[in-house]
């Protein structure tokens, strides 16, 4: 069982309050580390923290500001951070011919350049834990929409999560020599907020669930093990990967 191990390790999961974020969080207290988690709403955020028994720490990191709150909080607590999982992100939907400029820099500040700040400032804590045996660990939620094209006219999510996937491949050979790993998730459909107008509804739930090749809405354990393997000895000799956690839908083209 220690291949897949995390038991004591530090975490700082990004967007932890709810949806993938929090699955992921969930998984790592149930396996032992110690979690913190971020999101800008306080009140979702603590009660999820109180109910995982996690720290939460309220930050906006599409910000400068929220990015130096969660690290100065995180540093205020630990000498080293183990994994950074970059999960926080938005999304925006809209016909071509209405698609607002504003909702590419929205996406832009906290799915892009929120991931690039959040893990150039936490370099010293994920230095501190580094080794060659047991690589520190930054893994990156990036989506199926990064990879292929989608049915929604999500143009900046999808512009933007493909961004997130070359930035963890350049990440990852930066970083290599100081034992820091960089991989991305990229999660096909899974109960969240960005989902609910789709999920919610049983019919077009029904037509969700029959265009992935495994016929299912992906599950919790199925985020949560995706995150902790590539957080543990077993994936330590990953990096610059993009994994798509998706039922099969980016074989599809």
């Amino acid at each position: 069982m220690t291949l897949f191990s995390v038991e004591g390790k530090t975490v700082v999961v990004t967007g932890g309050s709810r949806g993938i974020g929090r699955m992921i969080a969930a998984g790592f207290v149930d396996a032992g580390a110690t979690v913190y988690i971020s999101s800008r709403k306080k009140d979702e955020l603590e009660a999820t923290a109180a109910e995982l028994g996690c720290q939460a720490v309220q930050a906006d990191l599409s910000t400068p500001e929220g990015v130096e709150t969660l690290v100065e909080a995180v540093s205020a607590r630990e000498d080293r951070l183990d994994v950074l999982v970059n999960n926080a992100g938005a999304s925006w939907g809209a016909p071509l011919e209405e698609y607002p400029e504003h909702a590419f820099d929205k996406l832009w500040n906290i799915n892009v350049k929120g991931v690039f700040f959040l893990t150039q400032r936490f370099l010293p804590l994920l230095r501190a834990s580094a080794s060659a045996d047991d690589p520190a660990r930054v893994i990156n939620i990036g989506s199926i929409d990064g990879i292929r094209v989608s049915a929604m006219e999500h143009y900046a999510y999808s512009a933007a999560k493909a961004g997130v996937h070359m930035l963890t491949r350049h990440l990852a050979h930066r970083l290599a020599p100081e034992s820091i790993t960089v991989n991305a998730i990229a999660p096909g459909p899974f109960e969240s907020k960005m989902m609910a107008f789709v999920l919610d509804d049983p019919g077009t739930r029904s037509l969700v669930e029959n265009s992935v090749p495994l016929g299912r809405i992906g599950r919790p354990d199925d985020m949560a093990g995706a995150a902790i393997f590539l957080a543990s000895r077993a994936g330590s000799y990953l990096t610059g990967t993009v994994i798509p956690v998706d039922g099969g839908i980016s074989t599809q083209g």
